[in-house]
């Protein structure tokens, strides 16, 4: 990858207008394949790294093996790379600080930043700290807050817009330069998280999510296929082992990619 600038840059212009639609790598493999699609940046989906690495999902994966993770795909692709690092695997706003700061020193441009069960406060004193120390250091990194309203039930039903809204105008203050909200599928609470939120909306593929036109109309800037890419490459390997362990073969299927063709994904890289 090149300098931090330039791809923070590219990443940024990719939130201002349109639906920017982000399918979520796993590994530099991962990540290369998606690239060779026409991807216009990678994101990293925390499950799937984490599962990758052998951790649950969950701030359960050491931020040792997320970094040579993240500098494996940004040695491979040539397209901005955002990191989903959950919580930041602390409570320290200076130690999450110092894990960013690590990621953006091997070209990660963006992050995912949860609140989780957490308190709101909490979320904003990381996304200051990450803010104070990237600058120091002339790095840029996105950051987008990800607030689990929705996703935990964290306000009944019928007040969710609103809490949303309300933890969204403080990581705004904080710094946060986008917002996600996953979980949020009503049409209506989406155009009205969008049109106040103050910041880009990014959203998560669900069943009953409206189409990326219907999105894009109503002013969200980012689909995530979250860890659903990850969970589809996990059952088609299951469904082939478990076809070999019986028969000692393997199914055919026309959607398998030779080896040739995998294997010329690296040739130049």
């Amino acid at each position: 990858m090149s300098s931090n600038a330039q791809y923070a840059a590219q990443f940024r212009q990719l939130h201002a207008g349109g639906l920017l639609l982000l399918p979520n790598a796993w590994d530099a493999g991962s990540a290369r394949l998606i690239e060779s699609l026409g991807a216009k940046a990678i994101a990293t989906t925390s499950a799937g790294v984490a599962w990758a690495n052998g951790y649950a999902d969950g701030d359960q994966l050491p931020i040792a093996q997320l970094v040579a993770t993240a500098e494996s795909i940004a040695r491979v692709i040539a397209i901005p790379l955002s990191v989903d690092v959950e919580g930041g695997y602390s409570d320290d706003p200076a130690t999450v600080a110092d894990n960013v700061v690590r990621l953006a020193d091997i070209g990660v441009v963006g992050i995912n930043l949860e609140d989780g069960a957490g308190a709101p406060e909490l979320l904003c004193a990381k996304i200051e700290r990450i803010k104070s120390e990237c600058a120091q250091r002339g790095l840029d990194v996105y950051v987008n807050a990800r607030t689990d309203v929705y996703l935990r039930g964290l306000a009944p039903a019928g007040q969710r817009v609103e809490s949303t809204l309300a933890r969204a105008a403080l990581y705004r203050q904080a710094g946060a330069d986008g917002l996600f909200v996953p979980g949020l599928t009503d049409a209506d609470e989406i155009g009205a998280v969008a049109s106040r939120a103050g910041v880009p909306l990014n959203v998560m593929l669900r069943p009953n999510l409206p189409d990326t036109a219907a999105l894009e109309a109503l002013g969200v800037r980012r689909l995530s296929a979250g860890s659903n890419l990850a969970e589809e490459a996990y059952a088609h390997t299951r469904a082939g082992a478990q076809e070999f362990l019986r028969s000692g073969r393997s199914p055919a299927s026309a959607d398998a990619i030779g080896y040739g063709a995998i294997n010329g994904l690296f040739a130049d890289r």
